[in-house]
Order: structure tokens, then C-alpha cells, then sequence
């Protein structure tokens, strides 16, 4: 077998056919500028050749259902392993999906639980089982020894009847009031039924004593209340007249002393008893001076052993939300259900009852009821004047749900229901419906009877809802009898390998029940990665894409870890790479480059990370090695008068945080992963600041904070992300920034196209009229193929240009538009000289390090760094307008007052393409803007001019604001561990070896 992959002649998109070898069970980085190749490398090539070689090894019929992949441009490929991608996209949007099913760790979960979980009933609490023979036999022998006794069983086998499944609850206020009417019939009912039952056992009663009479029983045993109980023999009819057949008989099996010597005879009756019955009763009878006898009763049924009601046997199913075996009936699985929501009730958590925390209750028709509920909280001892947030959770339940006397909050509603044809009282109660807690799961999404069963006091829900560190304690301390460690020890060991692996990626922070949907694309792929340590795969090839995404500097060791133990266990790495320590860590560096796009696609170098740093070639060795830095800035801007603040911010981990942002610099929030930085910038503040400015962004959000003042200083609020610029190949760099509108302007103004009557919509691609009317823009036509991929070939009719022959007549400057979308960045601006609209819009893209870009480069080539980039540029020529357009007196008003929020804006770029982020930075902020970003770069933290630390730790254990100040501040401060590795950065000494760990639960 070969001991590497070999790739020779890759084209694959801007690949300029290089030569590659990648050794097996080795861990490989993939590095360089942000479009110089990468993925083009390790995804669309070396990935999509293995996915294409496993389907055409399906026969003919699977592949047809399977989706068809196109043959990467290559020459020749050999070495290939069974590939698996692990990308940074979270692309599940299923809203049952949680981190515990991703990782397989609930489907060992709900089998530890079916296994070894203890079932408490459900009316009285005590313990649902099988008596066993060994532990009746246990029992038993903790009785003084000599203890004399009688083995019975009832004649008449008791039917067995399962207590029903939960069904969803449902609210009958109108039923409430007669409870003794009710009682009587029901009583009488029963009592009928009773005798009927009574009068038609008399035949059984005498088929069933015969049958014991003829098989050896000729005893019967009966105790009726504190009487001594008697032996009867029934061997003549007239003998049974002493017994009462309306109160309980039993047949005796044995009459025996505890002791060593009669253990078999014990487990003899036990079994007989069993047999005949499927219960066995032992009552003891007292000597002389001895204590009141005693009635042990065994069942081999599964029923409660105090009520002994009977119940089903717990089964995986049972526990999984997503079978209607298992889920809550009421709210299918979810967790919530469309029911009146607590945040619309009461929306700000702040007020206290007396000053109308609670919404419906302020509107001048329902008043009287904020009075009632005054005097009901005053006799229950609820306080009014503190604010709903520090009410105990008991306390917020009496208001809730209210007492017998006072209906609480519910019974508003519910009485507001049976009006519901009044169009008004529809319109009042629409206000405050929206997704809230299922009222009989409480937002478990498993039924009552899967909830009761529990392992050290904890149901598998409670167990979902600890984080990975909370679990892996719980796990790990965690002891099984020696008969449960037979059955379930192979189970428990499978879910503490599991947690160890999603402790190690660093996701000790997330909870179990952590909605995937929710994730971060960097969590996802980590996720994907402990998954696939866990499956314990050998001989795969594993491509990466910048799992380091997301992850704080402390916790990248344990990344590399990861990984490493992974290439252990032989297997081959691949991994698309920036982080530094990632890079330093691997077996085998690439570096491409040396530009992106159009300028890239070429190997600068190859060999170990010493041979690369030392190659004068690598841009990447260049920034290893020190050779080329990004400088600390020798002025910082100070925080001015203008603030933007949020208090009290209350929302998943934070408990009441106040936001302190000066406005007109660069601010960095930064802390571990999980700490809470996400949820402070873009569930509380952004969201607050959409509401301000007018723009609704999902629910209300004026209950997850206390005031945000300074709003007054913006005029809007942009979020920057890497999402796609569009999502269709029509889209390009040039639509977006809206440059080619005034291209298509300037064409339809050439004397050809007056003429010919041509407007600006003749010369667009997305509209008809100009457009090619075979390939309607696209300039290539796909041909499905059966079995195979779909081939792309350029339209016959337009030849690839996109437009009508008689659009491409018109020129400017001897140019086509066709021409003009061919061209980079760069070229244009020369080609455009003396039109400052369009030489405007498209300088800004070449300000941001995109000059290389081709001006109708499809959206979809575009990396995420660079579409990023392309945003940026666009906000940053906005504000250019603005400020180009006002007059010297009005500038200072009409400058970009604008918040950007980035969330990690060094997704995909190489040091380089900092440097150039940094830059774009500077001028939006020149422009007037003020930047928010999200970042673990230290490279970006040590150039911001203010830093908000959150921690301590991620999940739990943060939530709150560690240091601000400056990044010389923040490395002085001990208690921030961004801090600790920021110091070196900024060539000071940290302010001690580490940070000290705090566990989280």
C-alpha cells in the first residue's frame, strides 16, 4: 500500500495543476491566504475524489438515489483513503436534534436508563420492581433466625393491570366545582360492579379449589383484620363453610422455620409460588413475648411495592422524544407548546408586582384583578416590592398558578377562554400567546412515566441538562451494583469515553440538551470530531476545515490532542487551517499562495513546519518565523463621552450584567468559548438595538435586560457575518456593492445604445431583454446525465458571455460588457478613470485586500473571509457617501454614526488578511463607525483600542464581565485568562504562569 496520497495536475477552480503528496497517518495542514486554494485542495479535490470513488463502487441501481459528484480536474490521484469532511458549517436545522443525539450519547443514555434506571410510581413515589428470588431469599434471612413462618398465595391469580400511559392534561375548569356528585355515583358504580364481580366467581372459585385440591393443596390460610389467622383443610365441601369469600384466601405451601438449613425449601415455595400465583406472602407467626406478626408480600409482576400498582417495564423507547412512545403527549416532543408566553405576561423582569410587572393586569379593564392578586400575595407571604426576577421560584408559581382561592395568572386566562367569541377578548389574549414551557413536561419532552425512572436521583432528563462537565463528574462517580455492571457496564463506558471526547475539543461548557440548531459552525465541527474519535474509525482520511474556529487560545491544546489521537489510532489528517499553534503542531506543512483568487492557486512550500518556516517563498513560514509581524499600534483611541450602555442583561448564563461600550473605537469582546459573549452582543444588545431603531429581529427582547441608554449616539446598527453574499451564481461582488448599476448606466449611454433604444436593464443578466434567452443569464447550460453528474456546458447561443450578440455590440473603450465582468478589481479602476461613481465603490474592495477579484466572479466561489470582505467594503463606501455628500458644516452630523457587530471576522483568513481586515477596520471607524466584534485573534485583540473580558469559564461557571480596558489592562489582570496568552503577544510577562481553573457543574 502507499504510504501517502499523491495528487498530480490539480485545476480544481483557481489550482494552477500542482503537484502534491500528502503522507499517510500523519497529521497535514493545509495553510495560506484567504482564496489562495485551501479548500479547493482539501475539499473540492482530494475530499470530492474519494466521495466520487466510494459511489462509483455502488452498483448502478444505489446510485441513482445518491448525490451525483462531479470528477474533480486532476491528472492523476493515488493513495486515496476512505474520506469523511468535518466542515464548519452547522447545517442541521431539525428542532429535535440536540448535542446528545449528535454524539450517539442518548441512544446509550436511554439504554443505561432502560437497563439499570430505578421506576418510582407515580401516585404514591415508592419503588416499582421485580422481587426476585435471591432478594425474597435476602429479605427473609434478616429475620432473627427460628423466626416461624407461613409460605402462602392467593387462590385466585390477581389480574394484573398496567397503570395507563400518561395522556396530555387538560384543563376542565367547569367540572371543578362538583367533586362530591361525582364521588357518589362513581362509589355506587363501583360497588355494583363489586358484587356482580362477587356473585360470578362463585363457579370460578369452585373450579379453581378443585384444581388445587387435586394437585396436593389441601390447606387454605385466611387472617381477616387483627384476628389470628386459621388453617382450614378443605377436604370435604362442609369444611369451607368456616371461611369468608368475600375477604382474601390463600393456599398454604409451607410451613417452615428460617433458618441455613431451609433455604431451599424457601426458594422451593417461592418458585411454587410463583408458579401458581405470581406472588408469594410469608406471615410470620410470634412466640411467646415476641413483637405482632408480620405480612411480607412478593410479586413477580413489575408493580410498586408500596401500592402495588402495576406498571410497563422501561424499554429505550420509552426515553426517546422523537417516538410518540416516549414523548410528551402534550407537546409531541418539543418541549414547548404554542400556549400564552411568560416573557409578553410579564416582560420586564425588573418591575415588582406593585409597580405592574405583570401586563394584562396595568389595561384599565383588568385592574381589578393586579388588586386581588395583591391581597392574595400579601396572605401567602409573597413579597410585592422587590422585583419578579428575585421572587423564588415558589413564590412565582403561587402567582402563576394561584390557590383555591386566588385563580393566579392561569386562571385569568383560562376564564378569558370559554369568551373567546367575544372578537375583543380573541384580540386581548392573541397579545400574549406565543412558544412557551409544556405545562406537563415542563420542558423535559419526555412523558410522566419515562421522568420517574431514575439513576442516583436523577431522571434521563435532569441528566441531559447537566453541561459536558456536569455529566462527566456525574458519569464518572457514577457506581453500578456487580449485577447492573454485567448488564450496562459496556453502556456506561461508551458514554464517559464520549464526554472525555467532547471535554477535550472543549465544549465542557455546552449542556446535553443543547439544541444543535443553536450551535456555532466551529461547535458543529468539534462536535463531528469527538463523534468521530468516538466511532474509533481506523485507516479513514479525515479533512478538516479550521476546527479551531470559535476556540479560545487555552483550549487549543486539547484540539491538537484531539486530533493527534485521532492520526494515533491510523488515520490520515488533513486540516484547512490559520490557528498558529495548529500550524506549529502539524506533521506536514502546505503552503499556497502567494495571493487569492486569480493570483493564488500555486505551492509555495512543503515539508515540515522548520522547512517551511525557513523557505523565503512562504508567506506563512514569514509570519512563523517573525520575519513579518502585525504590529502593536503605537496609539490607541480613548473611550470619549459617548457610551453605549445595557444593564442588567439576564438571558441563558448571565445573571444581571452590565455592558459598558465606548463608542467611535475598535472594541473587542473576548473570553473563553461558552462565557457569554455571543449571548450578550446578539440575543441582548443587538436585538435591543434593532427594536430601538425600529427593525423587529424576533421576539420582544425588553425582558432580557433592565435599560439601554446612549441609543441616541448611533443612527444604526449593521451585523457582519460570513454568511454568503448570495446564494445563486448570478450573484457577484459587482451587484452587491451596487458598482454595476452605474456601469450598466454608463454603457446604456453610449450612442450605440441610444440608438438601438437600449436601457440599463438591457445590459443585466438577471432580467429578460438582453439577456441570453437559451441560458437565461447563466451562460451555461446543465445536462443531466443518468448516473452520473450533471454536466455544466457554455450555452451554443451566447458562447458563455451571458448576453445577446447585439448587447455585446455596444462598447466602451473598446470593451464589451462581457469584457468589463472578465476584468479584476484592479484593472477596472484604471479602465474606469474619470467616472468617480463606479472608481468609488470598486476602490473600496481593492482598500480591503480584494483587488484581485474578478467583477463577475460568482458569489458562490467566493470563500468566507472573503465575502466578509465584500460586505465590509460595502459598508464602508456607505459611509464614504455620506461623508462625501455633506457639507463641512454639517460632517460632524452626517458622519456614519454606525455600531458594526463582527463575530469573529478572522474566520478563513491567514495573518495576512488580518493585516488587511485590521486596515478596513481603521477607515470604517475614520468614516465615523463603531465596531463590536466577537474575536479569539490575538493578532485583532492586541490592536483593538478597548477589551471586554467575559468568563471566568465557559457555561455555568461565566456570565460575567472579568476586565475591560485597554489589552495592556487586560494582560495585567490575573483572574483573565485571555489575558494570560494576550501578554506574550504584547511582549509583556504574564501576570502569572495560568489563570487557576474553575470547575463548572
Amino acid at each position: 500500500m502507499n504510504d501517502q496520497i499523491t495528487i498530480r495536475g490539480a485545476r480544481t477552480h483557481n489550482l494552477k495543476g500542482i503537484d502534491v503528496d500528502i503522507p499517510h497517518n500523519a497529521l497535514t495542514v493545509v495553510s495560506g491566504v484567504s482564496g489562495s486554494g485551501k479548500s479547493s485542495l482539501a475539499f473540492d479535490t482530494v475530499y470530492a475524489e474519494g466521495q466520487r470513488r466510494y459511489v462509483e463502487s455502488l452498483s448502478a441501481y444505489a446510485r441513482q438515489f445518491l448525490e451525483r459528484i462531479e470528477k474533480p480536474d486532476v491528472d492523476h490521484m493515488d493513495g486515496l483513503a476512505p474520506a469523511i469532511a468535518i466542515k464548519q458549517k452547522n447545517q442541521t436545522r431539525n428542532p429535535r436534534s440536540t448535542v446528545a443525539t449528535a454524539t450517539e450519547i442518548y441512544d446509550y443514555l436511554r439504554l443505561l436508563y432502560a437497563r439499570c434506571g430505578t421506576v418510582t410510581c407515580l401516585h404514591c413515589g415508592g419503588i416499582v420492581k421485580h422481587d426476585t428470588v435471591d432478594e425474597i431469599v435476602s429479605t427473609l434471612f434478616s429475620l432473627p433466625e427460628g423466626t416461624r413462618t407461613y409460605v402462602l398465595f392467593p387462590i385466585v391469580r390477581a389480574e394484573i393491570k398496567l397503570e395507563p400511559m400518561q395522556q396530555p392534561a387538560t384543563e376542565v375548569v367547569e367540572e371543578a366545582p362538583k367533586p362530591k356528585k361525582f364521588a357518589v355515583k362513581k362509589s355506587a358504580k363501583s360497588i355494583a360492579i363489586a358484587v356482580d364481580i362477587s356473585l360470578s366467581l362463585t363457579d370460578t372459585l369452585k373450579e379453581r379449589l378443585t384444581e388445587l385440591r387435586r394437585r396436593g393443596y389441601n390447606r387454605l390460610y385466611q387472617q381477616i383484620g387483627d384476628q389470628a389467622g386459621k388453617i382450614v383443610e378443605f377436604s370435604t365441601p362442609e369444611s369451607l363453610l368456616e371461611l369468608d369469600f368475600t375477604q382474601p384466601i390463600f393456599a398454604l405451601i409451607d410451613r417452615l422455620a428460617i433458618s441455613p438449613d431451609s433455604r431451599a425449601r424457601i426458594v422451593d415455595a417461592i418458585e411454587t409460588g410463583y408458579r401458581e400465583s405470581g406472588e408469594v406472602q410469608f406471615h410470620t407467626v410470634p412466640g411467646e413475648g415476641e413483637a405482632e406478626p408480620q405480612r411480607l408480600r412478593f410479586s413477580a409482576a413489575f408493580e410498586c411495592t408500596t401500592c402495588h400498582r402495576a406498571y410497563r417495564e422501561p424499554e429505550p423507547r420509552l426515553f426517546s422524544f422523537n417516538n410518540p412512545y416516549g414523548a410528551c403527549p402534550r407537546c409531541q416532543g418539543f418541549g414547548n407548546t404554542i400556549d400564552f408566553d411568560p416573557n409578553l405576561i410579564i416582560p420586564d423582569k425588573s418591575k415588582t408586582l406593585d409597580e405592574g410587572a405583570i401586563a394584562p393586569w396595568t389595561t384599565t379593564k383588568y385592574r381589578p384583578h393586579h388588586g386581588e392578586m395583591k391581597r392574595a400575595a400579601k396572605a401567602a407571604g409573597v413579597p410585592t416590592d422587590i422585583p419578579w426576577f428575585d421572587l423564588t421560584p415558589e413564590q412565582q408559581r403561587f402567582i402563576e398558578e394561584g390557590n383555591g382561592i386566588f385563580p393566579g395568572i392561569r386562571g385569568f386566562f383560562a376564564a378569558l377562554e370559554r369568551k373567546k367569541y367575544k372578537l375583543h377578548v380573541r384580540v386581548f389574549l392573541s397579545k400574549y400567546r406565543g412558544y412557551a414551557l409544556c405545562p406537563d413536561c415542563r420542558g423535559q419532552r419526555l412523558r410522566a412515566e419515562a421522568r420517574a425512572v431514575l439513576i442516583n436521583n436523577q431522571n434521563i432528563c435532569e441528566t441531559s441538562a447537566l453541561t459536558i462537565t456536569g455529566a462527566q463528574q456525574f458519569f464518572d462517580n457514577l457506581q453500578l451494583s456487580p449485577a447492573q455492571t454485567e448488564v450496562a457496564g459496556k453502556i456506561l463506558e461508551e458514554v464517559r469515553q464520549r464526554i472525555h471526547f467532547l471535554h477535550q475539543v472543549g465544549l465542557d461548557y455546552l449542556t446535553l440538551d443543547r439544541l444543535s440548531s443553536t450551535l456555532s459552525g466551529g461547535e458543529s465541527q468539534r462536535i463531528q470530531l469527538a463523534t468521530s474519535l468516538g466511532s474509533r474509525l481506523v485507516g479513514a482520511l479525515y479533512v478538516l476545515d479550521e476546527p479551531s474556529i470559535g476556540l479560545h487560545t487555552r483550549d487549543t491544546a486539547k484540539l491538537i490532542r484531539i486530533m493527534k489521537d485521532l492520526r494515533d489510532l491510523g488515520n490520515t489528517i488533513l486540516v484547512v487551517e490559520h490557528d498558529p499553534d495548529v500550524i506549529r503542531a502539524a506533521d506536514h506543512l502546505l503552503d499556497l499562495g502567494p495571493g487569492a483568487g486569480e493570483l493564488g492557486g500555486h505551492l509555495l512550500a512543503a515539508g515540515t513546519v522548520a522547512e517551511v518556516t525557513a523557505d523565503p517563498n512562504s508567506i506563512t513560514g514569514k509570519y512563523l518565523s517573525g520575519r513579518a509581524t502585525i504590529p502593536v499600534p503605537k496609539h490607541r483611541r480613548e473611550p470619549g463621552r459617548e457610551h453605549l450602555k445595557l444593564t442588567g442583561a439576564r438571558i441563558h448564563n448571565l445573571r444581571g450584567v452590565d455592558l459598558d461600550i465606548p463608542l467611535g473605537l475598535l472594541c473587542c469582546v473576548t473570553g473563553v468559548s461558552g462565557s457569554g459573549k455571543s449571548t450578550i452582543v446578539h440575543q441582548v444588545l443587538y436585538r435591543a438595538l434593532m427594536q430601538t431603531f425600529g427593525q423587529t429581529e424576533g421576539s420582544d427582547p425588553t425582558h432580557l435586560f433592565r435599560e439601554l441608554t446612549g441609543t441616541h449616539h448611533l443612527n444604526d446598527v449593521i451585523l457582519v457575518d460570513q454568511s454568503p453574499i448570495g446564494r445563486t451564481p448570478r450573484s457577484n461582488p459587482v451587484t452587491y456593492i451596487k458598482a454595476f448599476d452605474d456601469i450598466r448606466t454608463l454603457f446604456a449611454a453610449q450612442p450605440d445604445a441610444k440608438r438601438r433604444g437600449f436601457g440599463p436593464g438591457h445590459f443585466s443578466f438577471n432580467v429578460p431583454g438582453g439577456r441570453c434567452d437559451v441560458c437565461e443569464g447563466d451562460g451555461t447550460v446543465t445536462v443531466e446525465m443518468q448516473f452520473l453528474a450533471d454536466i455544466e456546458l457554455p450555452c451554443e447561443e451566447c458562447n458563455g458571455t451571458r448576453y445577446k450578440s447585439a448587447i455585446l455590440d455596444i462598447k466602451y473603450k473598446g470593451k464589451s460588457i462581457y469584457d468589463v465582468l472578465n476584468m479584476t478589481v484592479k484593472e477596472a479602476l484604471v479602465y474606469f478613470a474619470g467616472h468617480p461613481k463606479i472608481v468609488d465603490k470598486l476602490y473600496v474592495l481593492d482598500e480591503v485586500g480584494l483587488g484581485y477579484v474578478r467583477l463577475g466572479q460568482s458569489a458562490t466561489t467566493l470563500s468566507g473571509g472573503e465575502a466578509q470582505r465584500v460586505k465590509l467594503a460595502s459598508h464602508l463606501a456607505t459611509a464614504r457617501n455620506i461623508t462625501n455628500r455633506s457639507t463641512n458644516e454639517t460632517a460632524a452630523k452626517a458622519r456614519s454614526r454606525t455600531l458594526y457587530i463582527l463575530d469573529e471576522p478572522t474566520t478563513g483568513l491567514h495573518f495576512d488578511d488580518v493585516a488587511k481586515l485590521l486596515a478596513a477596520f481603521r477607515k470604517l471607524i475614520e468614516g465615523g463607525g463603531s465596531l463590536l466584534v466577537i474575536e479569539h485573534n490575538l493578532d485583532v485583540i492586541k490592536s483593538a483600542d478597548w477589551v471586554i473580558d467575559m468568563g471566568p469559564e465557559g457555561g455555568s461557571g461565566g456570565g460575567q464581565i472579568v476586565a475591560t480596558g485597554t489589552p495592556e489592562e487586560i494582560a495585567a489582570n490575573p483572574a483573565s485568562h485571555t489575558g494570560h496568552w494576550l501578554a506574550p503577544v504584547l511582549h509583556l510577562s504574564p501576570s502569572k504562569a495560568t489563570p487557576e481553573l474553575q470547575v463548572t457543574a
